[in-house]
């Protein structure tokens, strides 16, 4: 990978420097001084709100849980605000010349040392490089485009992952699973402990059966326990002689805060969906993220680090390793930007690099007549999502500004369209392409293309079914999705269908579900006031699918979402705060309880 992706202009930095040598090298400290005091503050805060998640758990307090998102997420920004600020008091920045933050970032390095949390504090020195000089930059010189730490990924494996040795490989599991919650203990009981290690040792031995539990040696589980929602998870794996097992305990709490085991999770597609994209951040206290990551991506070796980092919400983080990622795709790739497939949005152009996972969004300058939304409406809509539960229905979108492209990569057809739809976004140069503001997300196919092509018809049912599910579930979660039409949902290689265009989504309680007058007048509803949070169920219908088959299969699975009452009901559900859980495993890996 290129060691320096971009130069600074030297326009955003001073010819000249007016301090002496003395007086620059010790604000140079004092810069790096203030961005370190910065960060372990902002961390030291992240730290306390995760720390707050068993407290939550054990006592089913699941609106505190919810702010506890939003909270969270608001923190970066919270800390990175006061950083700037105090550099602002030290000195003017723009009056620096190059070698200062050269000599900042050398002093910021030393200062990291041995910094436990040394990956997150060199993004957040690149956020603060980044407000001073509005991303005008990425330079490697100035700032940690590539990281200084070259990491081994198992030097801190003991501070994060707990082993249960097995002497006798043929001990029996139960014996294991007692070690285990004799271990990981909680401040509420257990509903039936004795039952749970019952069901997980016959669940176990009849998974792997007796050859392949002989070979096990060792149990690995990560310390920190991983809440989200109303469950929490004990993730590790079993080590065979010759291999590894994912191995993850599900638990869940009853209303009167007693625990019980839920499933046992050994494949690793069951295990990688609760680290799914569509779903909120974990909340996992840890001093050793990288170390964590380490061993998930060992676990999970399908999932990018970035994908982990913000699994665990360390998101600004995710999207410095997105980047390196992506440098390091566009070195090994010749394949050229392009837009995406599907239907042309009516307010974000998408467009994507086949060879790559991702799609690229950007909001268009214009919006059709239809679309009574303002740029600023979006940008809160898709933050929106950010800090809501997405209860695996709704993509995680990570915004960027000033997001730089090879020029040459970019197809003549997907350039032409971007200068005319997204003019003011777009800045080019003879070398780039850079777009002043940009969403990236998870690459799906869309759910209007997979009707198009996909003839087998259990497919299509279960894809319908999958619609409906989705749009259900993510009212529970008090989000009306407002554009409904399929071409807004995409499908994953697993079947799961995912909402991810959200420029008309709100709170449920921001729309008034209405039922059609019943009437043998035709012109009924010519004379129907209609107010402008009006909604009429009786007409979802006729645009989330097209065909008829479609529209007649998802009335015949999903028949209340044309009923208001439904709609009115899951209303007054959210208003009253009960937050409902979906589990990101299926049904058929789920304990039966007597």
């Amino acid at each position: 990978m290129q060691k320096t992706a971009h130069n600074l202009s030297v326009s955003n930095l001073a010819q000249n420097h007016s301090l002496s040598n003395e007086d620059a090298a010790k604000q140079s400290r004092d810069l790096a001084f203030i961005v370190i005091k910065a960060f372990d503050k902002s961390f030291r805060k992240f730290s306390q709100i995760t720390a707050g998640a068993q407290n939550r758990f054990e006592n089913c307090d699941w609106q505190a849980s919810q702010s506890a998102i939003k909270e969270r997420i608001d923190i970066y920004e919270q800390f990175l605000v006061e950083a700037v600020a105090n550099i602002y008091q030290l000195m003017h920045p723009h009056q620096q010349n190059r070698e200062f933050w050269q000599a900042a970032k050398a002093n910021y390095s030393k200062l990291l040392g041995n910094h436990a949390q040394l990956d997150l504090a060199e993004t957040f020195y690149n956020s603060v490089l980044g407000r001073v000089f509005k991303h005008s930059t990425i330079d490697n010189d100035l700032m940690f485009v590539l990281s200084q730490q070259c990491y081994f990924s198992g030097h801190e494996r003991p501070k994060v992952v707990n082993v249960f040795k097995l002497n006798n490989k043929a001990t029996d599991s139960i014996d294991l699973f007692t070690r285990i919650f004799q271990h990981y203990q909680f401040n509420v009981p257990f509903s039936q402990l004795g039952l749970d290690i019952k069901q997980l040792s016959n669940e176990l031995n009849k998974r792997l059966g007796k050859t392949v539990l002989n070979e096990i040696e060792a149990a690995e589980l990560i310390k920190p326990v991983f809440y989200r929602g109303k469950a929490a998870y004990l993730v590790g794996r079993l080590c065979l002689t010759n291999r590894n097992i994912p191995f993850v305990i599900a638990l869940q709490i009853k209303d009167d805060r007693t625990i019980f085991v839920d499933a046992l999770l050994t494949q690793a597609a069951h295990v990688s969906v609760i680290f799914s994209f569509a779903r909120s951040y974990f909340m996992l206290n840890t001093q050793f993220p990288a170390a964590i990551v380490a061993f998930l991506q060992e676990l999970l070796p399908h999932k990018k680090d970035f994908e982990l980092y913000m699994s665990l919400g360390f998101y600004k983080h995710g999207k410095t390793v997105f980047y390196r990622d992506y440098l390091k795709h566009l070195d090994q790739s010749g394949d050229h930007f392009g837009l995406a497939p599907g239907i042309k949005g009516l307010v974000m152009a998408v467009f994507h690099l086949p060879s790559y996972g991702v799609v690229f969004k950007v909001i268009k300058d214009e919006f059709a007549e239809s679309k009574k939304i303002t740029r600023e409406h979006v940008k809160k809509c898709y933050q929106l999502v950010k800090t809501s539960d997405r209860v695996g229905r709704m993509a995680d979108t990570h915004e960027y500004v000033n997001f730089r492209f090879p020029k040459q990569r970019f197809d003549k057809e997907l350039l032409e369209y971007l200068q005319d739809t997204c003019a003011n976004s777009i800045e080019q140069t003879d070398t780039e392409i850079i777009i002043k503001h940009l969403y990236i997300e998870r690459k799906m196919t869309p759910l209007n293309l997979y009707f198009q092509t996909e003839t087998d018809e259990q497919k299509v049912e279960a894809a319908i079914n999958e619609l409906g599910n989705c749009i259900k579930q993510i009212a529970f979660a008090n989000i009306f999705p407002g554009d409904m039409l399929h071409k807004n949902f995409g499908i994953t290689k697993t079947g799961r269908v995912i909402f991810y265009d959200y420029d008309e989504i709100c709170f449920m309680n921001e729309r008034i579900f209405r039922d059609l007058p019943q009437s043998d007048d035709p012109y009924a509803l010519d004379t129907l006031s209609v107010g402008p949070l009006d909604v009429f169920p009786a007409q979802f219908e006729h645009f989330i699918v097209g065909k008829k088959h479609l529209k007649d299969l998802l009335k015949s699975l999903h028949p209340e979402l044309m009923q208001p009452q439904f709609w009115r009901d899951t209303q007054q559900t959210a208003a009253k705060g009960i937050m409902q859980d979906f589990t990101p495993y299926p049904e058929t890996v789920r304990f039966n309880r007597p």
